[in-house]
């Protein structure tokens, strides 16, 4: 079920002033772009430090566990990089050449990381295979365990920035660098399994472990692109969010019916297209006072939407055919 939220209202409130008791004021809530900001400057700075680390263990170890760990950081680094400006360009506002936004930049964020992802774990697979070919003892199993500990940490802190960022923005490209991060920490955990069998004489299943977590990587790179496609080609809204909407419009005092029901997503805007079915008779302020009445409603529920809104006298979605998409609604 798609959540529609009341925007919050933003400032500081007094208190009631209780005699002996300093008045206090409630902390202003952060705004989409500022936790935006928040998630990727979090994303490159936690990037950049686990490289340090995991460089480190990787040339203490000789670990072809950590060196998948140490690439997909580094991999983390470029992607983090690619939504860092990405997510800053998306939040420029609607210009003359690009009325509808930048949203679509998130997207294209979420393609590069794929990209990223993919030729990450394609490097691991032929480091792997090369170490199942040639074998290399693993050494100082015990500060490479220590740095993935580490690392774990790290990320799972992360991801609960990252976890509240998305509840509260629904941000596909930090949704893409959740998911990202997310794989890190399996490929993390995986990389400390196989150095604490390492310590016990199983030092064989380094490589091995190496393989499987390039494939994770190849598997969450297909996610974070095939979401990314779906943006970019415009795909509908969920059906529960368009039920919501069509429920909304129907509902209004007037509205007959709708149809011609087109919605998409554009970063952190909804886009809504529809028609509205009213009285034949009816006259051009109230056919228009009612359709902006439709509007309010859908936006008191999605504060950022991009409405549009068509009168057609009731029955005309019989006669005549408004655009190609229209059958589908």
């Amino acid at each position: 079920m798609v959540e529609f939220a009341f925007p919050r209202a933003r400032g500081r409130r007094r208190c009631c002033n209780i005699p002996g008791h300093p008045i206090r004021t409630a902390v202003p809530a952060m705004t989409s772009k500022e936790l935006l900001r928040l998630a990727t400057y979090a994303s490159v700075a936690t990037a950049t430090v686990l490289i340090v680390a995991k460089a480190t263990a990787w040339f203490a170890t000789g670990s072809v566990s950590v060196l998948a760990s140490l690439v997909d950081s580094v991999m983390d680094v470029g992607a983090s990089l690619i939504n860092l400006f990405a997510v800053r360009y998306s939040l420029m506002p609607a210009d003359q050449e690009h009325r509808f936004g930048h949203g679509k930049a998130e997207a294209l964020a979420g393609l590069g990381q794929a990209t990223f992802i993919a030729g990450s774990a394609i490097f691991l697979i032929l480091h792997a295979v090369d170490r199942l070919l040639e074998p290399v003892p693993i050494g100082n199993v015990a500060g490479g365990s220590a740095v993935m500990g580490f690392a774990i940490v790290m990320t799972l802190g992360l991801l609960t920035v990252q976890r509240y960022v998305i509840r509260r923005t629904g941000s596909t490209a930090i949704r893409a660098d959740a998911l990202h991060y997310a794989t890190d920490l399996a490929t993390n955990a995986a990389t400390l399994l196989a150095l604490l069998l390492a310590a016990y004489g199983f030092s064989g299943l380094d490589p091995i472990f190496g393989l499987g977590i390039a494939a994770y990587i190849l598997y969450s790179a297909s996610r974070i692109g095939r979401d990314a496609i779906h943006l970019l080609m415009d795909r509908e809204l969920p059906d529960a969010e368009r039920e919501e909407i069509r429920r909304v419009a129907e509902g209004t005092p007037g509205v007959l019916g709708i149809h011609g029901l087109r919605t998409w997503q554009s970063g952190q805007r909804k886009v809504i297209q529809m028609h509205i079915e009213l009285e034949p008779d009816l006259a051009l302020r109230e056919a228009h006072r009612i359709a902006v009445e439709v509007e309010r409603r859908l936006l008191e529920r999605e504060p950022e939407a991009d409405v549009t809104i068509h009168q057609d006298p009731e029955g005309a979605a019989q006669h005549v055919a408004h655009n190609p998409g229209d059958a589908f609604s």
